[in-house]
């Protein structure tokens, strides 16, 4: 019979091992409900510290196969257009799909996990979006239309996964304790890096050993299993149950509770995170669009997996040390609000330092150099600006998470167009990385200006800033 030692060298058996096990479960739930009430009448429902680490870690894990599952379909574009005989524009049209659906549901999924929580939706949209995956190498299988199967799964996959992020927001502004939520939200962050290696290594040995359809089985099944855990670890029934009575609730609150939107949006500091959020996400997005082709370009001889690999690498590190610097030096007693905007000038700032320096590189080396510095410190905004959201406004952060990141998407293709009108015109990068760096300069003098970090979405936090 299996056995191990407690603290106390007391053996225990696993038969004790279970009932533990099932006593652990029912305490979990005793303290999920159990809720403390503060001076001032707020409920302080915050995670303990295991806790916590346990969410991260899943969440972590969540964000890692959010992207899997995102990636999937650009991994195996190339072999997906020769088997299915597509041109350019029509593979276009698969890939781009996935950004209208994305951009659409940014704010209702905002809205949707302040009112209803945002653990549950963000399971609900990943056992969607994980079994739509799983099941799009079958869909080839239903009729000859496969343009027309493959655009709408991949639309789809963009509406579900377009709630992923502002769900995150809404939650960490409810569980997560101001001190902390810089390095649980860099944290969490790390995973879109870890995905993209996650996939980009393991997608493309199964592209090459079993064909692409393998590549969505791994990503589609593996989003499964991590929704199962998530079910039987943390959540139960009980909490995945959308009950009506508090959803109605949440739409006729009391006007003690009601979240005054008129006045909330014309608060600077509001529209100030917001400006930045449009800046940061544009800027992110422009480079991630073009600089593949900047160095193809540049150095025809330079290896692909170095310029694909070697940022992303450099920006998991990096993100971890943004969010551990905010929150240790919040705890030694400077202001949030000065954390945060020097973390954003860091993050929007210097960043765009370095992105100028890619267009002056004048070789291989020194441009990969720069390029990583670059992409690694834009992880600082996860401590800046998409912390100061859930300052601001945690009883709806998700939402306003959602009108930034829905903004900063529309404003993206503007600029990756007008990046390639530059290029087109002018034949040089550096007016590309010119235009990144006014972009990121304007959202950062806007948040330096009006940021505030103080709460803004109660009746009484309504004072002259």
């Amino acid at each position: 019979m299996a056995s191990s030692i407690g603290r106390n060298g007391v053996q225990v058996y696993s038969s004790d091992l279970v009932s533990l096990h099932h006593h652990y479960q029912q305490q979990h739930v005793k303290n999920t409900y159990k809720e403390s009430t503060k001076k001032d009448g707020t409920v302080d429902s915050y995670w303990s510290r295991p806790e916590s680490r346990i969410w991260t870690l899943m969440l972590l894990l969540g964000t890692c196969l959010l992207y899997c599952a995102r990636v999937t379909m650009p991994i195996c574009a190339v072999a997906m257009s020769s088997h299915f005989d597509w041109d350019k524009k029509q593979s276009g049209i698969v890939l781009s799909s996935f950004f209208w659906g994305y951009c659409l549901t940014q704010i209702i999924g905002g809205y949707l996990s302040d009112q209803i929580g945002g653990e549950k939706v963000l399971l609900l949209s990943a056992s969607a979006w994980g079994f739509i995956t799983a099941i799009t190498p079958l869909l080839t299988y239903i009729s000859s239309a496969h343009l027309i199967f493959m655009t709408l799964a991949r639309f789809l996959m963009g509406l579900l996964q377009g709630v992923y992020f502002p769900a995150l927001a809404s939650l960490f502004s409810q569980k997560v304790r101001e001190s902390e939520r810089a390095f649980t939200c860099s944290t969490v962050g790390t995973g879109s890096q870890f995905g993209t290696l996650v996939i980009g290594g393991a997608g493309s040995l199964l592209l090459d050993w079993y064909g692409w359809e393998s590549v969505f089985y791994f990503s589609g099944l593996l989003t499964l299993l991590w929704v199962y855990c998530m079910f039987k670890y943390l959540l139960n029934e009980k909490e995945l149950i959308i009950c009506l009575e508090h959803f109605s609730k949440g739409l006729s609150l009391s006007k003690q509770t009601k979240v005054p939107w008129k006045q909330l949006f014309k608060k600077a500091p509001i529209w100030a995170v917001i400006v930045a959020q449009l800046a940061t996400g544009s800027t992110f997005f422009t480079l991630l669009s073009w600089l593949p082709t900047f160095f193809k370009d540049t150095f025809p001889e330079s290896k692909g997996w170095v310029f694909n690999v070697v940022p992303w690498l450099v920006a998991i590190p990096t993100s971890l040390f943004s969010g551990f610097l905010s929150d240790h030096l919040i705890n030694q007693g400077y202001k949030t609000i000065t954390v945060r905007k020097f973390m954003q000038v860091i993050g929007s700032g210097v960043s765009s330092i370095f992105t100028l320096c890619m267009g002056q590189a004048s070789s291989f080396c020194k441009a990969i150099v720069f390029a990583s510095v670059s992409i690694g410190l834009q992880t600082f905004n996860h401590s800046g600006i998409s912390v100061n959201v859930q300052d601001l406004a945690p009883s709806c952060a998700g939402l306003l998470f959602g009108v930034g990141n829905t903004g900063g998407a529309l404003l993206g293709v503007i600029c990756v167009y007008l990046a390639g009108h530059l290029i087109e015109t002018t034949g040089s990068w550096v007016s590309v990385f010119n235009l990144v760096a006014i972009v990121n300069a304007l959202g950062l003098c806007t948040f330096l200006i009006f940021g505030e970090a103080q709460r803004m979405d109660t009746d009484s936090a309504y004072i002259d800033l």
